[in-house]
């Protein structure tokens, strides 16, 4: 098996680690995003089968839901509840669900999109700690959305371009413990961190096509990318481990990946838009 990374962070590369009942296939895998107890959610592009497949952190199979509620799968990520919301991006919608797939919560108007406000293909979304979420509005827009708790919008923030606080393409996005929010900038080769209330923070640069951004319990974030398959930097934006083309990605493609995750013990998950499998990086000892 290969080996990635450097120092604290080099991983061993697990290749076809999801493991389906017989006649299941994986599709397209958007996004991939681990919950409280460590079990792995896959997010699949796909209208006619369960859009929201579950594993345990050995691929093993848990169950699925979501087939026919979701139809182009985006991003994925998880509340300090156990609750999970995604991004259906082309039906523009926002919705939170339970983990076993109760609907909580849906937001903008099927099929139709917004100009400038709630949605158009929206790309991720992020609970804070407050309680409010941020959404990445995306692929037709470009700009964040705050929401309160209930899903009333409070603030918006953001416009075409390359100037402090523009976006060419906000794609991932995540919220720290300080509601600091960080916003993969993803045409303009950097990511952006803003405070709640839409404040610039700060700019790092020195990526190229970030995709997907999670933070562990340390505050260590993992950046997936489509030049750079993955960067590993400090909270402070120091880079600690990178690799790109020359690992091999999900189903050959080499130095690209759309969505990531990390467990509790440092394992990372990566999966690439146009593969249909999930690569899992185990953490080795040091």
């Amino acid at each position: 098996m290969a080996i990635v990374g450097a120092g604290n962070y080099t991983y061993e590369v697990v290749d076809d680690w999801a493991k389906l009942p017989a006649g299941m296939e994986l599709g397209m895998v958007s996004s991939v995003a681990t919950d409280n107890l460590d079990r792995v959610f896959a997010f699949i592009r796909t209208a006619d089968q369960p859009s929201m497949l579950v594993f345990d952190r050995n691929g093993r199979y848990v169950n699925s839901w979501g087939t026919g509620v979701i139809t182009d799968a985006h991003g994925l990520s998880f509340n300090s509840q156990g609750d999970v919301y995604f991004t259906d991006r082309n039906p523009h919608q926002v919705m939170k669900f339970s983990a076993w797939g109760q609907r909580l919560l849906t937001l903008g108007t099927r099929d139709v999109a917004g100009e400038q406000t709630p949605f158009n293909r929206p790309s991720d979304v992020m609970e804070g700690p407050s309680g409010c979420f941020y959404v990445s509005d995306g692929y037709g827009n470009s700009c964040v959305h705050k929401y309160a708790n209930d899903g009333l919008i409070l603030d918006s923030w953001g416009s075409p371009g390359d100037g402090e606080g523009q976006f060419n393409l906000p794609h991932g996005i995540w919220v720290d413990e300080h509601e600091h929010v960080y916003v993969c900038d993803r045409e303009n080769n950097r990511i952006q961190i803003f405070d709640g209330n839409g404040k610039l923070l700060n700019i790092w640069n020195d990526f190229s096509r970030p995709t997907d951004i999670v933070m562990d319990s340390k505050g260590i974030i993992y950046v997936s990318g489509i030049g750079h398959r993955c960067s590993i930097l400090t909270n402070d934006g120091e880079l600690l481990a990178r690799w790109g083309g020359e690992a091999v990605g999900p189903a050959g493609e080499e130095g690209t990946a759309h969505g990531i995750g990390i467990d509790s013990r440092g394992d990372v998950y990566l999966c690439a838009a146009g593969a249909r499998k999930i690569q899992k990086l185990v953490r080795q000892p040091r």
